[in-house]
């Protein structure tokens, strides 16, 4: 119906979702246990993790702390940099950047080993805890075995029987008294007997001391001063039998049910860290498991039951989570349900794997299984950290942004000593790589360590919080972060003698290079595309926020002045794809994991196909011309831009690119992606970029709201059109929609707001203006 001449729809989804999630409930569920790490089942409550095998002998648990890491802050700034500025600048105008380059690595990165080692630091595994069992018939078969991870509950689970009992194990990591707790139960009496022991590989003692393990350790640093420490600590509490210790092991004998309880803690921004973890442990000690594990559910599902999804009816038969990936392989269109639930997967890891006030999640989110970590499981600035924020804002997950904001006031004062120590420039810069003691410096080498647009990259993911929330409170709040970036692409500026045009020099493209006329390569180089496209957006932003905030008009003035002297945001080169650099250069790798020069198309909305057509086209051409392999991450990455130009069924078929079954675990810059059984995405290694951006793209197939308006179904792949809906996704102004269709096309769908307004939607093809629902 109309109404003063605007459309006002109004349906609920309310009962038919609710029915549709009873009826499937989303889990994870396996027929054996896991055999390798990349099968244990992940849980965390944003602070703690724990990763069970589930094994019927033994039941190895790897344990996290997302704050645990070796290093301390450094300065590892070159003072001395900036003073071959002159010179790089120089020969990269003559159209010399291989020996650009050679300076650049002689003079222009950071001090010392970088990121090889501490004082940068890696985040570590806290350790294992392993169960050991013994049955009273050794020979006796198990049978009847079942694994699983419930998503609505955030709680693992197995069970199987052995010697006529039957055994149960629950595990979760309480969101109500932040510990760890695991539940093993016997239907028989008397039939647990196993023992406890905590360790880690190094860098730890162990001690039993009162029926209570403690384990404590210190991390190195680097520096003259002592580095992380930390502190676990085991309890256990038996209905029936008895609890003693073999040396630092504990013993359970002839028990019918036991309690595990793990509290934990580093001095990451905490001194009392002992007093604390005492204290969480002896809270939960008193408390009923029952209502512990009620609380916890609680506390997990405000977050997570905000949105529902339904994609239709499946026609795949119901299997084991690994045997589903493989059938979905073969025939993907006749899963309808995988799609939702590695969807809801994603929002299930950005719950667990972050929380306001700590940390955001790393290249490994929460989960870590060594020392050692792949790439010190540190935040890559030039796509990676951002992407593991993708899906948070569009998912209902809005506050879980807030961590990456914390992230980035860390870096803001290191990063004013990095921008005066290499371009004598104002303001506040980051390169490529940063950890949790706030690094800002180059990487140690050329080839990638001088990509600068880190410190950009991170103001879009800030700035996204405020789109979606319209938090004027928070947009003060991160307003000096946002405009002591845009002093820094401000001051730093040249002019090409070429063009005319304002130019980032020196600069490169993440991780990628090219060829000279020479015949030699480099990555080293003038204004590269993703530059050009993020300090627009940048200086757009804090223009924006200026009048919003009613400050700094001066300065506003400037940056519009200086808007118009940039490289525009894409160029087409001679063979129709969009360039990556100022130049037309012959590219060394066709095929590059990288993608940066979309950077305009997602996550920035500087090309859309309404908007600028022709750039869309050109980049359509750069996505055929790079394919659809690559590592996890990069195959999220293409299947967001193919949804943002509104081709549904290549989205889709880069999903199922991610979805490849796999269980390589090699260090891997090409071809190959892939998903584990457990669902975590494969680089390989685990890295978990690749499940945020595909948790992110399903979302843009379904929903977007950058180009001035919500679209419902903007790329909505042939095998979802039959049947569906949607319920709590977020658009950009703070309106939460829901939405339902039938045969591709919106039938019904509700806009919901803080207070009644008008907004732009486009359904079925057309604008309207709609009013919204007070919620």
């Amino acid at each position: 119906m109309k109404r003063h001449g605007y459309l006002f729809i109004i349906f609920s989804l309310s009962a038919t979702i609710s029915a549709f999630a009873q009826n499937k409930p989303l889990k994870l569920w396996y027929d054996k246990p896991g055999n390798r790490w990349e099968e244990t089942l992940p849980l965390g409550n944003g602070r703690l993790g724990m990763m069970p095998d589930g094994g019927t002998n033994e039941d190895n648990i790897t344990l996290n702390d997302i704050t645990l890491w070796s290093g301390a802050p450094q300065d590892a700034n070159n003072y001395e940099a900036y003073k071959s500025l002159p010179e790089i600048r120089r020969l990269l105008a003559e159209g010399k950047n291989d020996e650009a380059q050679a300076l650049v690595d002689k003079n222009f990165i950071c001090k010392g080993i970088g990121s090889g080692g501490v004082p940068f630091g890696c985040y570590q595994t806290l350790g294992n805890l392993q169960l050991k069992f013994n049955y009273a018939d050794a020979n006796a078969q198990v049978t009847n075995y079942k694994r699983e991870l419930s998503l609505d509950n955030a709680v693992a689970s197995a069970s199987f029987q052995r010697g006529g009992v039957t055994y149960k194990r629950e595990y979760f990591t309480s969101f109500g008294s932040d510990v760890s707790i695991i539940k093993l139960s016997a239907d028989k009496p008397g039939q647990l007997n196993f023992s406890i022991d905590l360790s880690r590989p190094e860098r730890a003692t162990t001690i039993e001391n009162k029926g209570c393990l403690e384990m404590t350790g210190q991390l190195p640093s680097g520096t003259s001063a002592g580095g992380m420490q930390y502190l676990a600590k085991v309890k256990a509490r038996l209905t029936g039998g008895s609890l003693g210790h073999d040396g630092n092991v504990l013993v359970v004998k002839n028990a019918t049910e036991v309690f595990i309880y793990l509290s934990a803690g580093t001095d990451f921004r905490g001194a009392d860290f002992k007093k604390n973890v005492d204290a969480k442990l002896a809270a939960a000690l008193k408390n009923n498991y029952a209502a512990e594990k009620a609380a916890h559910i609680t506390q997990y599902q405000k977050l997570f039951k905000r949105v529902s999804v339904d994609l239709g009816t499946s026609t795949a038969p119901d299997g084991t989570t690994d045997k589903r990936l493989l059938t979905f392989h073969q025939n993907p269109n006749a899963d309808k349900g995988l799609p939702v639930l590695f969807y809801q997967f994603g929002r299930y890891l950005s719950i667990c794997s972050t929380r306001v006030g700590l940390l955001p999640p790393n290249l490994q989110g929460l989960w870590a299984n060594q020392i050692q970590t792949p790439w010190n499981g540190d935040y890559h600035l030039d796509v990676n950290i951002q992407m593991n924020q993708w899906p948070v804002e569009v998912s209902n997950l809005s506050e879980l942004n807030l961590p990456l904001a914390q992230l980035v006031k860390g870096m803001v004062e290191p990063g004013k000593r990095t921008a005066k120590a290499y371009y004598n420039a104002d303001g506040w810069v980051a390169h490529v790589i940063t950890n949790v003691w706030g690094f800002t410096e180059p990487g140690e080498s050329a080839s990638w360590g001088v990509t600068k647009a880190g410190s950009g990259w991170l103001c879009n993911n800030l700035w996204d919080h405020y789109a979606f929330s319209e938090d004027k409170k928070y947009l003060a709040d991160i307003y000096p972060i946002l405009k002591g970036s845009a002093q820094f692409y401000s001051s730093m500026l040249v002019k090409d003698a070429k063009t005319g045009w304002l130019v980032t020099s020196p600069s490169s493209s993440p991780e990628n290079s090219f060829y000279l006329p020479n015949g030699k390569t480099a990555s080293i180089c003038v204004a590269p595309t993703i530059d050009n496209q993020i300090i627009r957006e940048l200086f757009g932003n804090v223009i924006t926020a200026s009048k919003l905030l009613g400050k700094d008009g001066d300065f506003a003035k400037t940056l519009a002045a200086k808007l118009k002297l940039l490289p525009p945001a894409g160029q087409i080169g001679k063979d129709g794809s969009l360039m990556e650099w100022l130049e037309d250069y012959k590219q060394t790798d066709l095929q590059h994991r990288h993608v940066s020069h979309l950077y305009g198309l997602y996550p920035a909305s500087l090309i859309t196909p309404e908007g600028t057509p022709e750039w869309a086209e050109a980049c359509k051409k750069t996505l055929e011309a790079r394919g659809d392999d690559g590592p996890s991450w990069s195959i999220a990455y293409k299947l967001l831009f193919w949804a943002r130009l509104h081709d549904g069924n290549r989205a889709y078929k880069l999903f199922t690119e991610i979805m490849k079954p796999t269980t390589r675990t090699d260090i891997n810059y090409g071809a190959g992606g892939g998903i584990y059984p457990n669902l975590l995405s494969a680089g390989p290694p685990f890295q978990i970029d690749g499940n945020f951006g595909t948790t992110a793209g399903i979302a843009e197939m379904l929903i977007q709201s950058h180009a001035g308006f919500i679209e419902l179904l903007p790329a909505v792949p042939d095998s979802w059109k039959a049947s569906g809906q949607v319920k709590g996704v977020k658009a950009r102004g703070n309106y939460t929609v829901n939405f339902s269709w039938l045969n591709g096309r919106v039938v019904s769908y509700k806009i919901i707001s803080s207070l009644p307004r008008k907004v732009k939607v486009k359904i079925n093809g057309q604008v309207k203006l709609v009013r919204t629902v007070k919620a």
